[in-house]
């Protein structure tokens, strides 16, 4: 109940003119159950900052089991790798006031349905976050139309409906939005970066940028799908690779290399200038 008070503030907070919000992970007074602390940290780590604090008692994973450590690394590793994104979407959040953590009603403002959801959020413009409420592992949210893909293990799921289904403590509903391009990565946020792209709407460009540690701009990234062609242009200085999530059928790529793994295509680029992959 506490946890779901929290994002429920949260989320009024951010509505309300603050682009940056954290909470306390496994609440602030006494000591949360093992189960909460797990679902917290999941929570915790896919917000914009996370913070494991309390009022009198330790909020380290090793105090409640072993699997809470299990948890808080996997959620930890997760956040690092995507700090390209969250990064370049704290620095938008900077510039524009919009928050980086968004009800959704900020985001599809036309879908009556997002008018009152006070249980889940966009993480940014392309990710949607349900955490669970429930020790039974139970996962209840929205998807608004479209096509979602799950970030751990691809599956693509229409929107416009309710979805239930069950999570253990290392898996969380984190959704892509279709058309998405993702910018994941290492310690640096802009080198060595992959970038995904999620379901990608034919004759629409998807676009993202990549920030430095020192907030500028170090990769501008552009794709575009027109029939059984798609069109990559990236203007990098670093190191990078991209993933298109769900695709097989890739019969050559002009300017790069590829291989299927995990039915994602993995392109790598030759040098600098335009990719054209035919399908």
């Amino acid at each position: 109940e506490s946890m779901a008070e929290s994002l429920r503030g949260g989320l009024s907070l951010t509505m309300s003119g603050f682009g940056y919000w954290s909470h306390d992970i496994g609440g602030f007074e006494s000591t949360s159950t093992p189960d909460v602390y797990k679902r917290w940290a999941a929570f915790g780590l896919l917000s914009t900052h996370s913070r494991l604090h309390g009022s009198w008692s330790y909020r380290v994973p090793w105090a409640y089991d072993e699997e809470a450590v299990d948890v808080v690394r996997f959620f930890t590793r997760l956040k690092a790798t995507l700090m390209p994104y969250l990064f370049s979407q704290a620095i938008d959040t900077a510039n524009t006031g919009v928050p980086v953590m968004r009800s959704m009603v900020m985001e599809f403002p036309d879908d009556p349905s997002c008018a009152y959801l006070d249980k889940q959020y966009m993480l940014g413009d392309n990710m949607l976050v349900a955490p669970l409420f429930n020790d039974e592992g139970i996962a209840q949210y929205y998807l608004p139309e479209g096509r979602w893909t799950d970030y751990f293990t691809g599956e693509v799921k229409e929107g416009g409906r309710w979805i239930k289904e069950k999570h253990g403590y290392l898996s969380i509903p984190l959704m892509v939005r279709e058309g998405s391009l993702i910018a994941i990565g290492s310690r640096d946020y802009a080198d060595k970066v992959i970038l995904k792209a999620y379901e990608l709407e034919d004759g629409i460009s998807s676009t993202t940028a990549v920030h430095g540690e020192d907030g500028d701009i170090e990769i501008r990234a552009e794709i575009t799908r027109k029939d059984n062609e798609i069109y990559i242009n990236v203007d990098s200085g670093k190191n990078y690779s991209l993933v298109l999530i769900n695709v097989t059928n890739v019969s050559s790529v002009k300017n790069g290399t590829f291989e299927i793994i995990d039915n994602n295509t993995v392109i790598t680029p030759a040098g600098s200038g335009q990719i054209i992959c035919t399908l």
